[in-house]
């Protein structure tokens, strides 16, 4: 029914940038992702004072890190 969109393409020098171009990670990878995401921030959550010391995070950091949404993937830089 649809035609794949790099044949929608009438120039060939669109065509090699569209098959150049980088391809986004699937769905699947996309999940896989922020599955890890919640499942790291849930155990940066139940840290205590001690651990989060020797990975200089404080208390309050990892709580605002743990609350962070499955889809929030972009790191954050302090």
């Amino acid at each position: 029914m649809f035609a794949p969109l790099g044949s929608t393409f009438r120039s060939p020098a669109l065509r090699a940038a569209f098959r150049r171009a980088p391809r986004p990670e699937g769905w699947a990878a996309t999940l896989r992702r922020a599955l890890r995401l919640m499942e790291t921030r849930h155990q940066l959550g139940g840290l205590d004072e001690r651990l989060l010391r020797d990975i200089g995070v404080s208390k309050a950091e990892a709580t605002i890190e743990a609350a962070r949404a499955p889809w929030d993937m972009e790191s954050r830089q302090s």
